[in-house]
């Protein structure tokens, strides 16, 4: 029986060198597949991201350009036009009437430059013009119409307010053209809005300096549109006398045709 014994410990011991080898080959194996495996993987992630070189480069364009459109936004808008006044527009206080406001435009920029008038009240109110195209450092004065309607409720005059605003904005053009309204739909995304004005009433029996400085602009208006009217002066050379060319040749004529006759007489 020591023997069985002894020989049955001596099987499991050899059994068990024979399966050590095994495992532990099987073990290593596994570690060995999985480390080649996931050396593969990032050798392939390697060489997906060596493919597309300009990925990095096209994503971090593309947010640094939305940064900086993002802050452009936040940026001020640069005036072209500067107005006097700035932002209001005086009306003498005439219930029932039709009365004129005035502001001087003028071209502070380098470029030529279109302006364009806008109201909430297009029915009752117009400008003259409603708008144009200034070369740089060009002013004009610009005139504004609007129809005062009367007091309601027993308002006081000057107490009323007008809901009524005006709104001036620009547009930087390529040189000398024609203005037309459709220059601001054809570029949208280059309009400038420069100012919105909005409606004073002034006193007329009473003298203030913002009615005084009123009647000076809507003269200077006056005076520039009666310019306009008149026909240019023609600054080539003037013929004088255009009758004298044919008296001329009258007179040569007259005197050939005596001669001819002296001629057959003789």
């Amino acid at each position: 029986m020591a023997i069985d014994d002894q020989k049955s410990s001596s099987d499991g011991k050899i059994l068990g060198l024979f399966k050590l080898p095994f495992r532990q080959s099987v073990n290593s194996h596994s570690t060995t597949s999985s480390s080649s495996s996931s050396h593969i993987a990032h050798h392939q992630s390697s060489q997906v991201e060596g493919s597309n070189p300009h990925s990095n480069t096209s994503s971090s364009s593309s947010s640094s350009s939305s940064v900086s459109s993002a802050a452009r936004s936040l940026l001020p808008t640069r005036r072209r036009l500067r107005l006097d006044p700035s932002n209001k527009l005086y009306f003498p206080y005439e219930p029932g009437k039709q009365v004129q406001s005035a502001i001087r435009i003028k071209n502070t920029s380098k470029s030529y430059v279109a302006f364009k008038f806008q109201t909430t009240a297009p029915k009752s109110c117009f400008m003259r013009p409603p708008g144009a195209i200034l070369a740089p450092g060009e002013t004009i004065i610009a005139t504004v119409f609007k129809f005062v309607e009367p007091p309601e409720n027993n308002e006081k005059p000057l107490d009323q307010k007008s809901k009524v605003k005006f709104k001036i904005m620009s547009l930087k053009v390529k040189g000398v053209m024609d203005y037309v309204p459709e220059l601001f739909d054809e570029q949208k995304d280059q309009v400038a809005v420069e100012q919105i004005l909005r409606v004073v009433f002034l006193d007329v029996e009473r003298p203030t300096p913002a009615l005084e400085k009123l009647k000076r602009q809507l003269a200077e208006a006056e005076a520039a549109l009666e310019a306009r009217k008149k026909p240019p002066e023609d600054t080539g050379p003037k013929i004088i006398g255009e009758g004298l060319v044919i008296d001329e040749w009258k007179e040569r004529r007259e005197r050939y045709l005596a001669r001819q006759q002296v001629e057959d007489s003789v």
